[in-house]
């Protein structure tokens, strides 16, 4: 079984948010702290696997929120045409992870049976667990799906050699994590299971939640997956750029090799005060 290559593409930023947008739990609530957001790359030869797609220009003027670059753009420095990708890993169908499945014609699509129950079930009849939501996007899974090419797994699975998905949860109902076997070991891809290194390594959970008990046992979860805790690739932190080497092109980071920089040391795992 040979390595995969993992490239973390990033296509929006978001530098106006503070710490109360990131924990829960926090004292410091009007500390600046940033958001990016990313898709990611596997490459094995000439296998290509796209895990998340990230969202377009219509729903970056829908939300409020500016893209950098289109999902399409942000792939070009590899030579991929989106016809070009078949497969597709959706973490979760957040508007930020599943807004651009339309962009991507050919892909098959491999994701949680929960997830897709979850969005399109009465759980949606409540604005504040819809609102991370877009029913296109929805739409077109479904559409995917009734062109037989939707993949739905329950719990842990293998995709193909040297990748996994494993139901996390939490943020999302069927939110998944996926376990790449890279030179540097069993990597974990997070994507919102935690969306920053604090949250895993202090355990402190991030303030959009289903289901916050498994947000905490998914951290210990990833943790387990992972080689290492360094290994450990957080869904939409700025940090990542900083300890991983730049790849081809200055939006994309290459994490397979391993992280050029320590972690830093971000405290103590977080308990709740009473």
């Amino acid at each position: 079984m040979s390595d995969w290559e993992i490239h973390a593409i990033k296509y929006a930023d978001r530098n106006t948010r503070t710490r109360v947008d990131s924990f829960i739990f926090d004292d410091n609530h009007n500390a600046p702290h940033p958001m990016d957001y990313y898709m990611w790359l596997l490459r094995r030869g000439s296998d290509a696997i796209l895990i998340d797609t990230g969202y377009d220009d219509t729903e970056a003027a829908s939300r409020g929120r500016p893209i950098r670059l289109d999902p399409v753009a942000a792939l070009a420095p590899f030579g991929i045409a989106p016809e070009d990708i078949t497969h597709v890993i959706v973490t979760h169908l957040h508007y930020d992870h599943a807004g651009g499945l339309h962009l991507f014609p050919n892909a098959a699509l491999h994701l949680q049976a929960a997830e897709m129950a979850y969005a399109t079930g009465p759980c949606m009849c409540h604005d504040t667990l819809r609102m991370p939501f877009t029913a296109d996007h929805i739409c077109t899974a479904i559409k995917r799906l009734y062109a037989g090419k939707v993949f739905f797994y329950d719990g842990e699975a293998q995709v193909t050699d040297g990748v996994t998905v494993h139901c996390i949860g939490g943020h999302s109902r069927g939110l998944q994590a996926v376990r790449v076997k890279t030179k540097s070991g069993f990597m974990v891809l997070a994507s919102d299971a935690a969306h920053f290194y604090e949250n895993v390594m202090t355990r402190k959970p991030f303030p959009i939640v289903v289901d916050l008990q498994n947000m905490l046992d998914g951290f210990e979860t990833l943790h387990q997956l992972a080689s290492a805790p360094e290994l450990i690739i957080p869904g939409h932190d700025p940090l990542v750029r900083q300890l991983f080497a730049e790849g081809i092109a200055p939006h994309i980071t290459r994490l397979d090799t391993g992280p050029i920089r320590p972690m830093p040391d971000f405290g103590s795992v977080s308990t709740l005060k009473s």
